[in-house]
């Protein structure tokens, strides 16, 4: 007998003794999730970090992100209780934010390369390759 039924039959006895007959008639059925691996969660990273990239793409803002950076990402951003809901208020915080606020200070332009690294176990953004001069700066949104 396989872990995923074992934990399926542990659940469907607990449901049976925590809940009446008439509750669990009304159910459908019951979905028993596994734990997400090291590498699921790599890849959702990679597709909540793909979305930020689009977005960027749309304001003449290229975004890398180093291996270390999508490592730390991932790690940070998981939760066995949650699974990975965490993750995407991490990027927002961690890179969206910070993005945000380096395009207000003038920090990034149009036209700029941004690469996401880790520095003393901290995501840093900074610029790798600068727009040319006579691109204009970006407009400040309200």
């Amino acid at each position: 007998e396989s872990n995923y039924q074992k934990m399926r039959r542990k659940v469907m006895d607990e449901m049976e003794r925590m809940f009446r007959p008439e509750f669990r008639n009304r159910l459908d059925s019951v979905i028993i999730f596994r734990a997400l691996s090291r590498k699921e969660i790599g890849e959702i990273v990679v597709l909540l970090l793909a979305e930020v990239e689009e977005r960027l793409e749309e304001h003449n803002i290229t975004l890398t992100i180093t291996d270390a950076a999508k490592d730390l990402l991932a790690e940070q951003g998981y939760d066995p209780d949650f699974g990975a809901r965490p993750l995407r208020r991490l990027i927002q915080r961690l890179i969206e934010d910070a993005l945000s606020e380096g395009i207000l200070e003038g920090k990034f332009n149009q036209g700029d390369k941004v690469q996401a690294d880790v520095e003393d176990g901290e995501i840093v953004l900074k610029v790798i390759s600068s727009a040319p001069e006579n691109l204009p700066a970006m407009p400040a949104v309200a």
